[in-house]
């Protein structure tokens, strides 16, 4: 499995940062997120989840088939292992680990917090599809999470993730912003997805970023620094 790691500047022990990337695959965008969270005090890694089994459309075939089924397979089992090799680091303590998701990355995330005991202290789900059924996320970690209301393909799962968080008594802040689409966190440039996911509106949203990425940190912060 390839994978992209970044550590801070510096001895010492760091909470880690699990960074699941968006359908795109491993792009730029999202190995800024990585050297994001390392600057700020976190040992990331974000694997690559199109890395193994074939060529690449079948990796991104069969993973999409596994976001859609529910069903756990390679793509969980790559972040199990991604969590894993970061728990072992010396640089990092094991016990303080987040995950943060990013459209399909999203959904992976909140599948792997609600699966079983995943060790994982907070969560950051971004537009990520939410399950129909709260049972699904009983096992959740304190979520932070953000949606733009121009997204179509998640309207309602804003509503539908604070309704079984708040049904679950699970921490959570849950945020829908108006005047933003699907990927509206990082400035990638994905013409095709645009045109093929035109329902999504994919398309950064400044405003609505610095808010989110705000709200992201000082969740991530306040439970795995200073918690």
């Amino acid at each position: 499995m390839a994978a992209v790691s970044a550590q801070p500047e510096g001895l010492g022990v760091y909470p880690g940062a699990l960074v699941i990337h968006e359908v795109f695959g491993d792009q730029p965008e999202m190995r800024e997120v990585c050297e994001e969270f390392a600057r700020r005090g976190y040992v990331a890694v974000m694997p690559n989840l199109y890395s193994t089994g074939g060529p690449r459309f079948m990796c991104v075939a069969r993973t999409m088939l596994e976001v859609a089924s529910g069903k756990p397979g390679r793509a969980m089992e790559a972040i199990a292992a991604a969590q894993a090799w970061l728990a072992s680091r010396e640089d990092v303590d094991g016990g303080r680990i987040g995950i943060i998701g990013f459209c399909m990355g999203g959904s992976f995330a909140l599948a792997y917090i609600g699966g079983g005991q995943s060790g994982v202290s907070v969560a950051a789900v971004n537009y990520g599809e939410v399950p129909k059924q709260a049972d699904a996320l009983r096992s959740a970690c304190p979520i932070v999470a953000s949606y733009g209301r121009r997204d179509l393909v998640t309207r309602g799962h804003a509503a539908r993730l604070r309704t079984h968080l708040e049904q679950l008594g699970i921490e959570h802040d849950v945020k829908l912003y108006d005047d933003a689409g699907h990927s509206f966190m990082t400035p990638g440039h994905h013409p095709v997805g645009r045109l093929i996911f035109l329902p999504m509106r994919i398309g950064y949203e400044s405003a609505a970023a610095a808010d989110a990425w705000q709200r992201v940190y000082s969740f991530f912060d306040d439970r795995l620094k200073h918690g």
